[in-house]
């Protein structure tokens, strides 16, 4: 089949997870056009040849937290006002070059909105859209609300209508929309092919500008520390007292992963599903204002599988968090994931479908 496959470009997470379902459909010896924007469109044409760069929306942080007027501003200026013109060329250059029979879209609207132009069928695939197909309870939403009502309205009207969404989660709410599978965290290759072991180092990744807290408890806490994003200059490590700050390497970084005890970072989907396939307890910290994280963190806690706070200043959470550990990992001996499995077994299911007219 020819398939048009949109990456949003926003967080790298997306195209990570892409990069994983194109490697599939190209094994299938399928006929790929990407369409990705920013950091994603970078990343995938480093991985295949069919890749056209498209604008698209973008978060502009600043402090762990989403800066509302600046991404506003920034959104209208360079997406709307300069993307628009940009995406309609590439539009007119798609439809003389490509005639897809399939859209898959990781959160991208762009190829969603070209297949309903042209009644193309749509799978969607992203961990996203769990946040309107799904039931969440009280204790998920509690102090969100209007978050959770704002961000389910917003992924709503996404990308709406497409025959089937394939949602990537840790987690297994009640669903409650039709046409919707929940898989597995769609996991990468090094990861897959690492092998999990239990050490003694903490994981921490963390951006940013008030770390100290962090770092004191961290000092504190006696436990060596492989320490990313802080130092961002850094060209090899620097090691202080129990404290090791390294520059970023993906293959030194699914390494340290690998083989730590525990995980303090974010509150993103792809690392957090990384963490909790190679049983890694996980301290989140998900960015303000961003819903999104804060429920992955919640859910994360609910299943016993680490903690979730809003910030680090308090040195308490952390101390707190590792004084849990062994509860933590005792919850995630339970977890299992074949891998990928799952995720290819409905996504051909799917394709199969399409080919067949029946989608």
């Amino acid at each position: 089949m020819r398939i048009l496959y949109g990456v949003v470009g926003e967080g790298m997470g997306h195209a990570i997870r892409s990069r994983v379902v194109l490697e599939h459909l190209v094994r299938q010896k399928h006929e790929l056009q990407v369409v990705a924007s920013a950091r994603a469109a970078d990343f995938l044409a480093k991985h295949f040849e069919r890749v056209k760069r498209i604008r698209g929306f973008h978060i502009i942080y600043e402090d762990n937290a989403v800066s509302r007027n600046k991404t506003l501003w920034s959104n209208v200026v360079h997406t709307a006002l300069r993307g628009v013109p940009a995406n309609v060329a590439a539009y007119f250059e798609l439809i003389e070059t490509f005639r897809p029979d399939l859209v898959i879209s990781d959160f991208e609207s762009w190829t969603y909105l070209y297949a309903r132009a042209h009644r193309i069928p749509v799978i969607s695939i992203d961990n996203m859209q769990i946040i309107n197909r799904c039931v969440h309870s009280a204790s998920i939403k509690r102090g969100h609300e209007t978050a959770f009502a704002l961000t389910r309205a917003f992924v709503k009207g996404k990308l709406p209508g497409c025959r089937h969404y394939l949602i990537a989660t840790f987690f297994r709410p009640e669903l409650r929309k039709k046409r919707t599978t929940l898989v597995p965290p769609i996991l990468r290759s090094e990861v897959l092919l690492t092998k999990s072991s239990p050490g003694e180092h903490i994981l921490v990744y963390q951006t940013g500008t008030s770390n100290e807290p962090l770092l004191a408890a961290l000092a504190n806490s006696g436990l060596p520390c492989h320490v990313y994003g802080i130092r961002r200059d850094l060209e090899e490590d620097v090691v202080e007292g129990n404290l090791r700050f390294r520059p970023f390497s993906e293959a030194g970084f699914v390494a340290d992963l690998a083989s730590s005890r525990a995980v303090i970072a974010g509150g993103g989907f792809t690392l957090m599903g990384e963490a909790v396939y190679l049983k890694k307890p996980m301290l989140s910290v998900p960015v303000a204002r961003q819903f999104e994280q804060v429920m992955n963190g919640r859910y994360l806690a609910k299943a016993g599988f680490g903690m979730s706070v809003d910030s680090l200043d308090d040195p308490a959470a952390v101390h707190a968090f590792l004084r849990g550990l062994p509860a933590f990992e005792s919850a995630l001996s339970h977890y299992e994931q074949d891998g990928n499995t799952d995720l290819y077994a409905a996504l051909d299911g799917l394709m199969d479908r399409a080919e067949a007219g029946v989608l």
